[in-house]
Order: C-alpha cells, then structure tokens, then sequence
C-alpha cells in the first residue's frame, strides 16, 4: 500500500530538501549523535540526475562547514554516476571528496549491488590519498573477509553493516542467522586489524558485543543506526559515551530505499517498536 509506505518512509526520511536533513543532523548534535547524509537515489542513466545529486551534496558541504555541524556525507556510487560511466562517477565522487577534505569533512561511499562492489572499492583506493573517506562493506556478501582484509591494509575505514539488497545465494547469505555470524566475524576482524572503523546495526546482540570489545581491546569505534529505527537506543549509547552516528536520507526518491528498509531481516519488528513507542526523534 502506497499510502501506508509513505506514511513509514516519513519516520527514516528527513524531509523532501537538504534543510529538512540539516535541520534533522541539528537535533541529533543536541543529543551528541553525528549524522551521515544522504540524498535518496539511485541507478541513475540521466547525466542532469547526478548534476542536480552533486549540487546538493556541495550544498551540504557548505552548510556542515558553516554551522559546525556533526555530520558526514554518504554517497552512492549510482547516483554519481557509475553506471553511466565509469570516468564521470571518478570525477563527480573525487570532486566531492577534494571539496569535503578542504572543509574538514568525512565522505562515506555507500555499497550498492554486488555486481559494482570491484569498481566501487577500486574507486574508494583512489580517494584514501585525501584522507577523509570511508567504505560501507555488507556482511551478507560472501566475499566481504577478502574485501575487508583489502581495504584494512591499504589503511581504508570501513562501516561495516549486514545489506539489504536482493542477492542470490551463490553471492550472498541468505538467512538471518548466517549474516550476523558472518558480520560477528567480520566485526572481530575489524577489532583486531583495524584502527578506525564503524559498526553500522540495530542488532543489540552485536552492538553491546562491540561495546564488550572496546574494552577489551582497548579503542573506541563508531557506532551507527538508521533514523527512525529505535532511535532510543543511539540516544542511550550516545549518553553512555559512545560515538553515535545516524544515517539521515533525505529527497523525494524514497521508494527503494523504504522498501530496502522494510524487507530487511529483523527491521519491520523494529520499526513497529518504533512506531509504538512514538519516538521523537
């Protein structure tokens, strides 16, 4: 149902503008959560689409810069481009993150499907000479130990969360309990070999496990969630004294990311909490 899903994709989605997500990152900085923006949409073959997406990513540049925001940008590879040309998407994403890195600001290069992982990684290698980048890695693609053994050593930082798209099973694991013992032992991997990386998930089991762990091993991580999903539970970590980050969309191309969103495994129980508890932020 159309209207039932607009009616869910207004609590995760900030607003239609680039204000309405500032005006969200502001909220979350009073709560000493930092937010990663992202303008919706994705798969774009139309060259206006991803000059229109840019212009409000350096928007928001501006804007973070100018307010002193606690916020990031997290862009998706399609919507810059790639699957129009490789070489357009290169330009457009290490323009992005030259422009970031000036203003002293963190540029997350989101994972889409399996099929741009290569190209997406290769592209993330390129721009780790500015220094203020990160890569999103999902664990229920098979192939995510080689990638994250990969990008650890070149000294990459990676967010690392379970995946939403639709994958077949010779690519991905396919049920629940499979991905998050793939993401425990990515997790693990990370706490030993890495220095600064994100654990991205609404899973309490793994996020108290990385609180465990930090301890142990004696760093603090990031720590990230969606907006809109139990968003109570960043606010306790955030008081707790753990770097919280939310991921915050914004933009009128919200279906796929909704309907992402509403089939992954153990979302819709956690979004229903939420919409119980009538949270407020």
């Amino acid at each position: 149902n159309e209207i039932a899903a607009k009616v869910l994709a207004g609590r995760w989605i900030a607003g239609t503008h680039a204000d309405d997500a500032l005006a969200v990152a502001q909220a979350f900085n009073h709560r000493r959560i930092k937010v990663l923006l992202n303008d919706l949409g994705e798969a774009y073959t139309d060259k206006g689409k991803v000059k229109s997406t840019v212009s409000k990513y350096r928007y928001l540049l501006d804007r973070i810069k100018s307010e002193k925001l606690g916020a990031s940008l997290s862009v998706k590879p399609s919507q810059l481009g790639l699957l129009i040309d490789g070489k357009l998407m290169r330009r457009e994403y290490m323009g992005l993150v030259k422009s970031a890195n000036e203003r002293g600001i963190f540029v997350w290069l989101d994972m889409e499907e399996h099929n741009t992982v290569d190209s997406t990684i290769e592209m993330y290698e390129e721009s780790l000479r500015y220094g203020n980048t990160g890569i999103c890695i999902q664990s229920y693609l098979r192939r995510s130990m080689e990638d994250i053994r990969r990008i650890v050593k070149e000294g990459g930082t990676i967010r690392l969360v379970k995946g939403a798209y639709a994958e077949p099973k010779e690519i991905a694991f396919q049920s629940r309990s499979e991905v998050t013992a793939h993401f425990d032992k990515l997790m693990d991997y990370l706490f030993k070999n890495s220095r600064h990386f994100m654990i991205a998930t609404h899973d309490l089991n793994m996020v108290n496990k990385a609180v465990r762990m930090e301890k142990r091993h004696g760093k603090q991580v990031m720590l990230g969630m969606l907006k809109g999903i139990m968003n109570e539970n960043a606010v306790r970590l955030a008081e707790s004294g753990e770097e919280m980050h939310i991921y915050v969309p914004f933009g009128t191309d919200w279906a796929a990311y909704s309907y992402r969103r509403l089939t992954e495994a153990g979302h819709a129980s956690l979004i229903l909490k939420s919409l119980m508890k009538r949270q407020r932020i």
